[in-house]
């Protein structure tokens, strides 16, 4: 197998078809030995039957399908688990990724990079998703010490011993385009054209981009634990001075403390404490769910695969 394409599916059963003829006449074009893998992360539309249909129609179409939903980046990770090419192409179902575009990213590959990344010089989302998509990045980055570029996400093409090496990761909490720079390799850049999304709509909305922004910063950095101890220091300090002030006040001025004072620190210090016991909890809770060792993902159904 030359050429590996793996797809999550999630809500755009009206561009499956489009997608595959799509993909079709541009692959042909560099060679015919290529398959379609289509992860149907129990999308609420259709799509699984869409997917059977084009398996029935191509042997090369091949399906997984979720017994429930998983997520995007679980859906990935199971093509990926099936994928045999030499070259792997990861890309999403709703066209806003141009399937004519892999042909630069299959060229820039043959230059010697293992990793190609598309990067969408001028992205077609609405305002809304695209500042929420900076400001996830902007808050990973801090906490995590890395550098994204928000511009890049999962369509890419990946050489197979970048995927074999993927595979060996074994953590719950994963987000593909990170994941593999991890790896390292020779990493590329490609400009894209970007569209407009033509059905359905995105399934990332501010709270499920925040939680899994703190999933993935409690996964992969201690930073917030080392940033808890630093301020807890630092309030330390700032009463213990104040506490002097209020002593020095008493002996030389004659000013009652009062209660006011105290009653404030005791509520402030005592919020501060259950902040950082749920920081705690948080990892605790990330441990508990790595030692479950749960498969990463159910697969109800398969076509065109062992």
């Amino acid at each position: 197998m030359h050429i590996s394409i793996v797809i999550p599916v999630y809500g755009c059963d009206e561009c499956l078809n489009e997608l595959y003829f799509r993909l079709k006449s541009v692959i042909v074009q560099f060679t015919q030995d290529f398959e379609v893998i289509m992860v149907n992360d129990a999308s609420p539309d259709n799509a699984w039957e869409t997917i059977k249909i084009l398996a029935k129609k191509d042997k090369r179409v091949k399906g997984i399908n979720f017994s429930r939903n998983f997520g995007q980046h679980y859906a990935i990770t199971a093509g990926l688990n099936y994928a045999k090419g030499e070259w792997i192409i990861v890309m999403d179902c709703d066209l806003q990724d141009q399937p004519e575009e892999i042909v630069k990213l299959y060229n820039k590959g043959q230059e010697g990079y293992d990793i190609v990344f598309a990067r969408r010089a001028i992205r077609k989302d609405k305002y809304l998703k695209k500042l929420l998509s900076k400001l996830f990045y902007k808050f990973f980055d801090y906490f995590t010490n890395t550098k994204s570029d928000e511009a890049v996400a999962t369509f890419g093409i990946y050489s197979k011993q970048v995927i074999i090496n993927y595979r060996k990761l074994g953590e719950r909490n994963r987000l593909f385009p990170i994941s593999v720079r991890w790896l390292g390799f020779n990493i590329g850049y490609i400009d894209v054209k970007h569209t407009i999304r033509n059905s359905g709509k995105s399934s990332y909305t501010f709270s499920k981009l925040l939680n899994i922004a703190i999933d993935n910063i409690i996964a992969q950095s201690n930073k917030p634990l080392k940033l808890s101890i630093k301020f807890g220091f630092t309030l330390s300090l700032l009463s213990f001075l104040y506490g002097i002030y209020l002593i020095l006040r008493k002996f030389f001025l004659d000013v009652s403390i009062g209660w006011t004072s105290i009653i404030v620190s005791i509520f402030f210090i005592g919020g501060l404490i259950f902040a950082n016991f749920g920081l705690i909890g948080l990892y605790i809770g990330k441990i508990f769910e790595e030692t479950q060792k749960r498969p990463l993902y159910i697969i109800k159904e398969m076509v065109g695969l062992d």
